[in-house]
């Protein structure tokens, strides 16, 4: 009788060749290298009782994953899976999981490893490579994010005229 007072399931949404969350510069393809790892990102909320708190995010979850190797810009050979498991009327979990290689930009990697400070910002130039970095406070570096977000060229322009005036 118990183990059917227990529930869970586990579904296997999509297998993928390579997919990603950020922007990528689809010419600079052939230089990314395959990393000898993979990883893994979730993104997960509770239930409690029976009220679900939110509901889980995938891109969170891709962005967790991607986020988690220095310089990677997508993952490849991956799976994206759903999950969950209720305990009626006590606690449950529902969370997107998804595991893959990451591939990396070598160029982007090399900048990250220079003992920079976690609130750094790197700007390329057209072929791709680093052209600036530039060291921001932790509520600067968290306002440009988000303004990135919702224009990146705008964004950028703006930093660059605060950083040289």
């Amino acid at each position: 009788f118990l183990p059917l007072f227990f529930s869970s399931c586990t579904q296997r949404l999509v297998d993928f060749t390579i997919i990603s969350s950020k922007n990528i510069e689809l010419s600079k393809m052939g230089t990314f290298e395959r990393a000898n790892t993979r990883v893994e990102g979730t993104d997960s909320r509770p239930i409690i009782v029976i009220v679900p708190l939110g509901y889980p995010d995938g891109k969170e979850a891709l962005d967790k994953a991607i986020e988690s190797y220095p310089g990677a810009v997508a993952l490849v050979d991956g799976v994206f899976t759903y999950k969950w498991f209720y305990i009626p009327y006590i606690y449950g979990k529902f969370k997107y999981v998804i595991e893959g290689t990451p591939l990396y930009d070598p160029a982007l990697k090399a900048s990250l490893n220079k003992n920079l400070d976690n609130y750094s910002v790197c700007i390329l130039d057209k072929n791709g490579k680093v052209d600036k970095t530039i060291q921001l406070e932790k509520n600067n570096f968290y306002k440009f994010k988000s303004e990135v977000f919702k224009n990146p060229n705008k964004a950028t322009k703006k930093l660059l005229k605060t950083i040289q005036s």
